[in-house]
């Protein structure tokens, strides 16, 4: 047990989001005190003491959650209404192109068709249906759909992109979910009580599907921009029309031909 440090409020807030490696302090390894890459976006890379405990005490981020848990027996409940086959009724020789369903490391079953379940459930979780520490890993390589819900996992929040176009909102495929209705509820949330129904703020976010969390191993199997301009980018590079062999050989022929031409206007000078 610790005294909780009540010096300032960014103090306390601080210490309660503290993390410590259970490794012996004086050890000379470098390796468990450095920054991994899985740390991304869920652990603050600046925020450790010095000395001894360099690296080993780690603070988690502004928007880091780590999740409490949810009952799994309503979610494979679900899958069983969705046409999943429990694991006492599966028959390999039949179907052995199945998908494997995994609800926390536990095989419950097999599905048909995993790309209409996958997204079934992702639409429910941003609906907040079902919980939004859910966790959604669909590994296509192995056939398996793996669902998380269990405590102890890192968390952050992403904006969401819209998979296809969105006739009810007018949204392009590749476009956020947020839109300037969701900015003129928060900018009005200034002037509403908080325990009022009409308050938007953050859960009104997620309730909207604009944001949701995802851990880390869920990151795994996501597209994620770092930036607005970047997702940008790649709504212009989808909408351009796809090249032909062609034409991708004749660029890679014109490109040849400048290179060539002014190396031989460098040589003459």
């Amino acid at each position: 047990s610790q005294v909780l440090n009540r010096y300032t409020f960014s103090s306390t807030l601080s210490h309660l989001r503290r993390t410590n490696t259970p490794i012996g302090r004086d050890g000379k390894l470098a390796k468990p005190r450095q920054l991994h890459n899985t740390h991304w976006g869920l652990v603050c890379p600046a925020e450790t003491p010095e000395g001894q405990a360099c690296g080993l005490v780690k603070n988690l981020s502004l928007m880091c959650y780590v999740s409490v848990g949810t009952p799994a027996d309503p979610i494979k409940d679900f899958m069983i209404q969705r046409n999943m086959e429990v694991l006492e009724e599966y028959e390999p020789a039949s179907n052995p192109f199945a998908t494997k369903i995994f609800i926390n490391g536990t095989w419950v079953g097999v599905h048909q068709d995993p790309k209409h379940l996958v997204s079934l459930v992702q639409d429910l979780r941003r609906k907040s249906i079902i919980s939004h520490e859910v966790s959604l890993v669909r590994d296509i390589r192995d056939r398996e759909f793996k669902i998380f819900s269990d405590a102890g996992r890192v968390m952050r929040p992403l904006f969401v992109v819209e998979q296809e176009d969105n006739p009810e909102t007018g949204a392009q495929k590749g476009s956020l979910v947020l839109n300037k209705e969701h900015i003129r509820r928060l900018e009005a949330d200034q002037n509403i009580n908080p325990a009022d129904d009409d308050y938007f703020g953050w859960d009104g976010l997620q309730h909207s599907g604009v944001i949701e969390y995802l851990d880390a191993e869920e990151e795994e199997t996501a597209m994620i921009c770092m930036s607005p301009e970047e997702l940008e980018e790649y709504r212009q590079e989808k909408g351009r029309p796809k090249k032909t062999e062609e034409q991708r050989q004749q660029e890679k022929m014109e490109q040849l031909e400048r290179d060539g031409t002014s190396l031989n206007a460098r040589l003459k000078t």
